[in-house]
């Protein structure tokens, strides 16, 4: 008996202990406390470029197909082939193209005889409307089956798919996919207070990270009349040159847009943190001795510093500026020197 109560107690005292052990941690973990250092912010007049993603895309894509249904007789290229404009890219069965333009042919004859007796006065006019009839309408008939016999490309381009091959029926289904590369264009959402800014034929540029250091000229193609109420954005339609082919549709790029003199934040480059997975950006300021997450967009960068903007962030504010890899949002702060 004297063992099992002794052996009891032992037990009660290690749970206590552990209780006590992790309730210590706890306490620890709640008052962890972070160094970090921070600056003030100050306005700054600057010439202020509002940063925004978007996807290339071509300027134009077709899809490559025939409005008349047949079998598929020779298909001239390949995916990633470059073509001009008004090559030929697809043979179709040419059966009723040569048997309607054989029918032509004949009717055309004919139709010289039936000029021939009208102007002599042999035939009456009905007979002469009804045979001229007949042969403009076999006449866009054979126009109708050349197109879709001999189907070439609309513009110069890039092949971007292909779906079928030869000795397949196609009935209307897109046998290829054309998408024009020499220009580029991008579809970008523009917060709403930037509308009065932004005009057709206004400048703007490109980078891409594939590219570090160079930029691209765009210019604002369209400029969407609507404001999205949920988003309170705007859409904007962007013509990006592309002549010698470097961009390519799908690629990642920022867009910066010339917005004006403004009263802005700058602060060092680093002190933005990037949230992995998004493009979202954030910094951190001191509030009241606490980690305060903000979410911040990019305007123009100068050199080490770049531009934030938010209407959560004023002048006067501490945005932390080392250590700030370190914090989550309501981490306790000490300021350092």
């Amino acid at each position: 008996m004297n063992k099992i109560l002794t052996s009891l107690s032992a037990l009660a005292l290690i749970l206590t202990l552990s209780a006590c052990s992790e309730e210590q941690t706890t306490v620890q973990e709640v008052e962890k406390v972070e160094k970090v250092q921070v600056m003030k912010l100050t306005a700054t007049e600057i010439e202020r470029e509002v940063v925004l993603p978007s996807t290339l895309e071509g300027y134009d894509n077709l899809k490559v197909s025939t409005s008349v249904s047949g079998i598929i007789d020779e298909i001239l290229v390949d995916v990633g082939d470059k073509v001009s404009k008004g090559q030929l890219l697809v043979k179709m069965d040419p059966t009723q193209y040569t048997t309607t333009k054989l029918q032509y042919a004949n009717l055309g004859v004919e139709m010289g005889r039936m000029d021939a007796l009208k102007e002599a006065g042999s035939i009456s006019q009905q007979i002469y409307d009804q045979t001229k009839t007949q042969y403009n309408q076999l006449k866009e008939q054979l126009a109708l089956y050349e197109t879709n016999t001999f189907v070439r490309a609309d513009f110069a381009g890039v092949i971007s798919a292909r779906n079928f091959e030869p000795g397949e029926l196609c009935a209307g289904q897109p046998i290829l996919q054309l998408t024009q590369i020499n220009k580029l264009k991008a579809y970008i959402n523009v917060q709403e207070n930037y509308f009065p800014y932004l005009k057709k034929g206004m400048k703007l540029t490109l980078t891409s990270d594939i590219y570090p250091g160079k930029t691209f000229p765009a210019s604002v193609e369209v400029v969407y009349p609507t404001i999205d109420p949920s988003s309170h954005t705007f859409s904007v339609k962007v013509l990006i040159p592309n002549a010698s082919e470097t961009l390519r549709p799908g690629m990642y790029v920022t867009t910066s847009i010339p917005v004006g003199k403004v009263q802005g934040l700058l602060v060092p480059y680093q002190s933005v943190l990037k949230l992995i997975g998004s493009n979202e950006r954030y910094v951190f300021v001191n509030n009241n001795g606490v980690a305060k997450r903000v979410k911040v967009e990019l305007g123009k960068r100068y050199d080490r510093d770049i531009e934030i903007i938010s209407e959560e962030l004023k002048e006067g504010d501490e945005l932390v500026v080392v250590g700030q890899g370190r914090l989550v949002d309501g981490v306790k702060l000490e300021i350092v020197k």
